[in-house]
């Protein structure tokens, strides 16, 4: 194809709707761009242990919910990680079976378009490191979920504490409140709460995951507002968006980043207020830390395009050196 766009196979995807409730639904899909399975969906996962996601290279297991109800979705890639064409494989279980596949596309960053980064025009301007990581990755994409509870809960979580508190409070609750995954899915693989099962989450299990007053205020305050939220899925992306997140209580401008880096693959919006990140990107450019001001002033050159150079400046592998304060772990059953 040389279109840009994926095909779906028509042959593998007949019938899918009515064996979605029963023995499931398949497609089968080809991109006429390269894809990296695993790399455009590692930001879906929160944490190595997530329990609504499975990655192993170029297979992925994940369980969501859609309008229609639980799904487990299974893709699978074969070839096409560094050149065209790339195939992909979707299974799907559960009454949201057909939503899952409709959705697939969308979810491998489809609609991702890298032209105007791939440039070369564009390219000469990045760091030879940067440059070098886009040339070992053409595969990697930015995935569009469509889905702004699922992220949401996740992304509170993290507010203001270690990736593994936020890890652990995630899983802790996806176990107990969700629900195993619909159809032949792996031992584990759970479906986390809707937003009605989240606001049934009782104060001391909040209190046992870890998660203090303020997120969970947050979560519940959201998920009271969600029909509204997930409408904004299908709005173009843009400073309204993200203003209309942000008039949610406790949820500023790194959470909405957050957010619209999982649902609308936002190829610009950057974690402002990241403990982490400021310092990350300004070693990894300059040698140097930096904070948000910084961070934002040496991004400016690429604007567009600064989450993309954020996602690569992570696959060239630098590592800063760790002289900051270090996050302690908090115990917020005691408050």
């Amino acid at each position: 194809m040389s279109s840009g766009t994926a095909a779906e196979i028509p042959a593998a995807a007949a019938g899918a709707c009515g064996r979605a409730r029963t023995s499931g639904a398949s497609a089968g899909f080809e991109f006429s761009r390269p894809l990296d399975l695993a790399a455009t969906l590692r930001i879906v996962a929160h944490g190595g242990g997530d329990p609504t996601v499975r990655l192993a290279g170029s297979r992925a297991w994940l369980s969501f919910r859609t309008a229609s109800g639980p799904v487990t979705l299974l893709l699978v890639q074969s070839g096409g990680t560094l050149r065209p064409p790339a195939r992909v494989s979707a299974q799907a279980w559960g009454p949201g079976a057909a939503e899952a596949l409709q959705s697939v596309p969308a979810l491998l960053g489809e609609f991702d378009h890298w032209t105007g980064f791939d440039d070369p025009a564009f390219m000469a301007t990045l760091p030879p490191a940067l440059q070098e990581a886009r040339r070992r990755h053409p595969g990697l994409r930015l995935p569009s979920t469509g889905r702004i509870i699922e992220s949401l809960v996740p992304v509170v979580l993290e507010q203001k504490v270690t990736q593994m508190e936020a890890y652990h409070a995630w899983r802790y609750l996806v176990q107990r409140f969700g629900r195993p995954a619909p159809g032949p899915a792996p031992a584990g693989l759970m479906t986390a709460p809707d937003a009605a099962g989240w606001r049934k989450v009782p104060s001391w299990d909040w209190h046992r995951a870890g998660v203090d007053s303020h997120r969970s205020r947050t979560i519940l305050g959201a998920c009271s507002a969600a029909s509204g939220l997930e409408r904004l899925a299908a709005q173009p992306l843009g400073p309204g968006v993200s203003a209309k997140l942000q008039s949610v209580p406790g949820i500023g401008p790194w959470s909405a980043a957050e957010i619209l880096q999982r649902t609308h693959g936002s190829p610009d919006d950057v974690s402002v207020g990241d403990f982490h990140l400021a310092a990350y990107v300004g070693a990894a450019l300059t040698g140097k830390r930096t904070d948000d001001a910084g961070m934002l002033a040496l991004l400016e050159p690429w604007r567009g395009h600064r989450q993309r150079v954020v996602r690569l400046i992570g696959l060239t592998g630098f590592r800063k050196q760790a002289f900051g304060p270090r996050l302690s772990p908090q115990d917020h059953r005691r408050h």
